[in-house]
């Protein structure tokens, strides 16, 4: 067994939590990160659902309310050109360490005519 001295104990405890606070900013980071990822995907999915309903002459701004998951607040806007419409759709991004703003996705469909 080697030989220890009395002082050098509790020293991998006193590491560990000197570290500690670093692992947690690391694995918030990590959620933030899925946050900005499932916030995209919801403006995305918003935008292709505004998108199809506007090309039908429907309500963009509905199809846009009913394509994300519950809570989640979007706000849509149409475009028409002369032969198709674009929707693009945004939302805010969850808070878990840092505010990152808003996650904005367009989608461009054939207008039916």
């Amino acid at each position: 067994m080697p030989y220890r001295r009395r002082r050098d104990r509790g020293q991998v405890a006193i590491e560990y939590l000197g570290f500690l606070p670093v692992l947690l900013i690391v694995g918030l980071a990590g959620l933030q990160i899925g946050a900005v990822a499932y916030a995209a995907e919801q403006a995305g999915t918003a935008a292709r659902a505004g998108a199809r309903a506007a090309s039908l002459r429907q309500s963009y701004d509905q199809a846009c309310a009913d394509a994300v998951s519950g809570g989640i607040q979007v706000a849509c806007s149409a475009a028409e050109g002369d032969d198709s419409v674009t929707v693009t759709a945004t939302v805010h991004i969850p808070t878990i360490v840092w505010d990152l703003g808003f996650a904005t996705k367009a989608a461009t469909m054939p207008l039916d005519h």
